[in-house]
């Protein structure tokens, strides 16, 4: 298509001096330009693939919260270690106050929602390993304190 444009045969300024600069009625454009059909369609911004870190794996976890104590799974000492894989998956190694703990599925459903729904990991393992067994002294100084302002003496 070509652009809709009237020149005039002698165009004239307003004193009617003769020039020559061709005039343009600049209120008819050529539809071509501005048609979604025709336009070309805009690259998509790049995916990002940076991998998580592990600090920032390790922070979102602290969103994580034992049901029984209140008080998130890395202060408590729970977290035995963080992987992250190329897929940028997060492998977790972790146990609980107790192998008999009955919510295990809890804490797996708070990990992945902090992990995965949040979009920081691809997707997330928890390893759930028994040794060495836990114990207070695993407890962050930061989970001591929460668990004294909750009235436990540790």
């Amino acid at each position: 298509m070509s652009e809709n444009t009237t020149t005039s045969e002698t165009p004239t300024t307003e004193a009617g001096v003769a020039t020559d600069t061709p005039t343009t009625d600049t209120a008819t454009t050529d539809q071509a330009t501005t048609d979604p059909a025709t336009t070309p369609a805009a690259t998509p911004a790049p995916v990002s693939t940076s991998l998580p870190l592990l600090e920032d794996v390790e922070e979102a976890m602290r969103d994580v919260v034992d049901p029984e104590l209140g008080i998130n799974v890395v202060d408590l000492g729970l977290v035995y270690g963080i992987e992250i894989t190329d897929d940028a998956v997060a492998k977790i190694d972790m146990t609980l106050t107790s192998a008999a703990c009955p919510l295990t599925d809890v804490i797996e459903d708070q990990s992945r929602g902090a992990l995965v729904s949040s979009g920081l990991c691809t997707d997330m393992e928890i390893n759930w390993v028994w040794l060495p067994p836990w114990g207070p002294d695993k407890i962050t100084d930061d989970g001591r304190e929460q668990l004294r302002a909750l009235g436990f003496t540790v």
